[in-house]
């Protein structure tokens, strides 16, 4: 079983959607973030770009991924570039493309990558949603490299700051309901037993938006739109009733933008690497 090398550089229909106001509301909830940005309807949390976007990416993933290997299928990386921060009842129009195929021993990692624009056609978010198939070791790579955010080990010794956030035991429902993210490994034990889990997960993208808050809220003086770009890769699963803790590190200034690498721990896992934050400085 192999990806189909000839769906690479394919474009889809273009789809829009709006950023409902309430459903921010209940996203910055659903991942415990209490920032009066979001609580006053004023931004959205940067990784709600997702959720406009889920319709056009789910497009172009179904028609490369064949459908047995769909239940085998995590969330790799995801790579956010926003050109202008996210305001609740925008809309959005997104195009997605098969970007690229690396195969490895273990599995393939299939990226799409997004671009949506506001109705002025103007850019407002570009990403790279990188998929991870265990066990899919046949088949080609191809397509061109997605942008690199590897951990700067040079920067170890320029920690800057340690935030922690706490998993309810109800987290993965909160956040399925909010994010429209119904993959049963995160709120069906036995389901996610079935494909090799040992319980209930919670989602990637969940993990992310608490390293979003702790990037946000430790080094961008709590203001999202001086957010610029947010980049991780899913290393391990985050179980319910655990805590993230996002250790942020200081990587310097460039353009204009302060780069901070990161990663996370949970219950003494690492669970996110590859962690970059590039933030606009301040005025």
């Amino acid at each position: 079983m192999a990806l189909p090398v000839d769906k690479l550089g394919k474009k889809y229909e273009e789809r829009t959607a709006a950023l409902d106001p309430e459903r921010v509301k209940a996203y910055a909830a659903a991942t415990n973030d209490d920032n009066e940005a979001y609580t006053s309807g004023k931004y959205a949390p940067p990784v709600f770009g997702v959720v406009p976007t889920w319709e056009a990416v789910m497009m172009a993933a179904a028609d490369a991924i064949p459908p047995e290997a769909l239940m085998m299928v995590v969330h790799g990386e995801q790579d956010m570039h926003f050109h202008q921060p996210l305001v609740p009842g925008q809309t959005l129009k997104t195009e997605a493309e098969n970007y690229s195929y690396r195969v490895g021993r273990s599995g393939t990692r299939a990226t799409v990558k997004l671009t949506s624009r506001d109705e002025n056609g103007s850019p407002v978010l570009e990403q790279y949603m990188t998929s991870f198939i265990r066990g899919m070791a046949d088949g080609e790579s191809g397509g061109p490299d997605k942008p690199d955010h590897s951990f700067d080990e040079s920067v170890r010794d320029q920690k800057v700051a340690e935030f922690t956030v706490h998993v309810d035991d109800d987290q993965t429902y909160r956040y399925r309901d909010a994010s429209g993210d119904q993959m049963p490994i995160h709120v069906d034990a036995d389901f996610a037993k079935s494909v090799g889990l040992p319980g209930i997960i919670a989602h990637g993208l969940c993990t992310m938006a608490m390293t979003s808050q702790a990037v946000i809220k430790s080094v961008a003086d709590g203001d999202p739109s001086r957010l610029k770009r947010l980049a991780v890769r899913f290393a391990k699963p985050v179980f319910p009733g655990n805590d993230v803790v996002t250790t942020i590190y200081d990587g310097g200034v460039k353009d204009g933008r302060h780069i901070y690498a990161f990663e996370a721990t949970s219950n003494g896992d690492t669970v996110i690497k590859d962690g970059l934050a590039e933030v606009a400085e301040g005025k």
